[in-house]
């Protein structure tokens, strides 16, 4: 069903925009928010009068989606994520992020007005469009960089396995000096047992 926009519906239209829906989405959701009314004959006068006496406004609103794109320019966004050995990216580009970074260098672009045209999976550069008003889409890119993960467990373990492994000896060869220890003590203990004197004369009596 083609709805007439009344409000903007970022990734859909812009005010006084004819666009084409499904059924559902403009009788459940766009007509009775108030975004929209149905695309008949009588709206359709009703849009014609409205769009001659804003028609210096609309100028207006094209003019500055116009100083907007050149001000946008060539814009290259920098991003860099983890990667794998092969490239691999660990982590996503969306349209979120690209919004975030655009609003933080001055560009208010909602991120339903933003589109990434192809897959984002591996480090270099990517194509985006940015819809700023029904008439221009501006091209942006995205320069994406890897940062490679490096790998330090295995090393970490060995060490950690080398360091018990000494202290596992440590242990073991004070366990063996303490049994050498007491077993020379036993055997001097031994050798001073106190010698039996003989019986005097006076105890036999």
């Amino acid at each position: 069903m083609d709805i007439i926009l009344i409000k903007d519906v970022p990734g859909l239209g812009f005010k006084d925009e004819v666009v084409n829906v499904k059924n559902g989405y403009g009788r459940n959701y766009l007509i009775p928010q108030g975004f929209g009314v149905l695309a008949n004959k009588s709206n359709n006068k009703v849009l014609e009068e409205n769009l001659k006496q804003t028609a210096k406004k609309q100028e207006e609103i094209l003019k500055e989606a116009q100083k907007l794109a050149k001000k946008i320019g060539d814009l290259v966004l920098e991003f860099k994520l983890k990667t794998g050995s092969d490239d691999k990216l660990f982590g996503s580009i969306t349209t979120s992020k690209i919004s975030k970074i655009l609003k933080e260098k001055g560009f208010e672009i909602h991120k339903k007005n933003i589109s990434i045209l192809s897959k984002v999976n591996s480090v270099g550069e990517y194509d985006v469009e940015l819809k700023i008003h029904k008439d221009i889409k501006h091209p942006i890119k995205i320069n994406v960089t890897g940062d490679i993960l490096k790998k330090k467990k295995r090393k970490s373990r060995k060490s950690d396995d080398s360091s018990e492994e000494k202290e596992t000896k440590t242990v073991n060869n004070s366990e063996k000096d303490i049994k050498k220890t007491e077993k020379v003590e036993e055997e001097v203990s031994k050798d001073k047992k106190p010698e039996k004197k003989p019986k005097s004369k006076k105890d036999s009596k």
